[in-house]
């Protein structure tokens, strides 16, 4: 689940920059579309208060096509409609990653987990008010079971074997435009080791 990766819901993060949340966001959206993971975009109040999803997942998962689910509720859990949309989904494992993290992360991270879930958070992809609020949230959540990753992490995970030729390029094209460091890297391995 992608959460309101939305402008108005980043204005106010804190505990990471903007630009490293939404190079994060993107390789995440960007891993499960490379992979194929069955994914859910979420909007809280798009039009009347938190606008438009990041371009990075735009970029992935364009409106046009991937039926963002706008709700009212925290919770996404509590949204019939999404609640829906992810249980269709029929995967007993969990991915979210969105902004606020003690808010629209810990609710339907905590109610999947009781309902049955085995949930994962990507925690350099989610946002909050204070570090005090995301670490909080995090430190809540894990206490409960629910396991935290990062974005590249995720990525990794999914890719396991280098040898995986079919998303190899997709991979590592996603890390050199999205992975700061580690992408810089690749395009430097990719140019001086081929001569």
């Amino acid at each position: 689940m992608l959460i309101d990766h939305e402008s108005q819901m980043a204005f106010a993060t804190i505990n990471i920059s903007v630009s490293d949340l939404r190079n994060n966001t993107a390789i995440v959206a960007g891993a499960s579309k490379i992979f194929k993971v069955p994914t859910v975009v979420t909007t809280v109040a798009e039009t009347s208060f938190s606008g438009p999803v990041f371009p990075e997942v735009e970029e992935f998962y364009p409106k046009a096509t991937s039926n963002y689910i706008d709700r009212t509720t925290m919770n996404a859990w509590e949204d019939t409609n999404a609640y829906k949309a992810i249980t269709a989904k029929g995967k007993k494992k969990l991915v979210l990653a969105g902004l606020w993290t003690s808010v629209c992360i810990v609710g339907p991270a905590l109610s999947a987990l009781a309902d049955g879930y085995e949930v994962y958070v990507i925690t350099d992809a989610c946002g909050d008010v204070s570090e005090e609020a995301h670490n909080q949230a995090i430190t809540r959540m894990v206490e409960a079971g629910i396991k935290p990753l990062t974005s590249i992490q995720y990525l990794l995970e999914l890719q396991r074997d280098w040898a995986r030729s079919e998303t190899y390029i997709p991979v590592t094209d996603l890390v050199k435009r999205y992975g700061g460091g580690y992408g810089i890297g690749i395009i430097y391995a990719h140019k001086m080791l081929t001569h």
